[in-house]
């Protein structure tokens, strides 16, 4: 049976590299489920939908055409034959992916795609529904987290870095709201799975953090 970990965790927890490490560490590979679904928000965006409707939405993901493969690099995300990896990285893109992702029928096409990958290859899954929906009986499940002032903090300090000035409180602002959609939807909202285990990250570096989850599951799978 393949090792599957299920990681899920709020927006700007540090999930993504993180579970790029973890995987790295472990030798497994790592699918990024809300590359996915930024990848679907992308073409909503381009395709000039209204991300209010529904109806729409549930027309529009029979549609897309979203699919990832593997490179040395990590993950590459596709959507129909063009390599979106670097273009959905955006604020603007974020949020379309956050307002997609609300949808039954849009999560239940992504679920379908991401357990078919899961059911043949050892991997780390992350996202907000990893636990509780993608992998439910994964087990090992990781709740990776930080408080909202720290994640506000490091996407800000990721932003300068690109040369994007938003100011702190602008970034923590938007922060908050995707918490509170993301918790508050009427699809799988994020929440904790109950036999998860919390890791808090707040104090603690990155390098930290990848030896206390590699500690983690190999607590579960043995060492490989």
């Amino acid at each position: 049976m393949p090792m599957n970990i299920a990681m899920d965790g709020p927006v700007g927890a540090g999930k993504s590299s993180i579970a790029d490490a973890v995987a790295q560490r472990l030798s497994i590979l790592h699918l990024d489920t809300g590359a996915m679904y930024r990848a679907f928000g992308l073409y909503a965006l381009r395709m000039g939908a209204d991300m209010d409707n529904e109806a729409e939405m549930e027309t529009l993901i029979t549609k897309a055409q979203v699919s990832v493969r593997y490179e040395k690099n990590g993950q590459r995300t596709m959507l129909f034959d063009e390599d979106v990896t670097d273009l959905i990285r955006t604020g603007e893109v974020s949020a379309a992916a956050s307002a997609v992702s609300r949808y039954g029928a849009v999560r239940r096409h992504m679920v379908r795609l991401q357990q078919a990958l899961a059911q043949t290859t050892d991997m780390l899954i992350d996202g907000r529904d990893a636990g509780t929906v993608i992998l439910p009986d994964s087990p090992c499940k990781i709740f990776l987290t930080a408080s909202a002032e720290e994640r506000a903090r490091r996407r800000w300090l990721q932003n300068t870095a690109k040369g994007d000035m938003t100011p702190y409180e602008q970034v923590l602002r938007e922060l908050n709201a995707r918490d509170e959609q993301d918790m508050n939807r009427k699809t799988d909202p994020l929440r904790m799975a109950p036999d998860a285990i919390l890791v808090d990250s707040t104090h603690m570096s990155v390098e930290e953090v990848v030896d206390h989850i590699v500690s983690l599951v190999e607590g579960v799978y043995g060492k490989r």
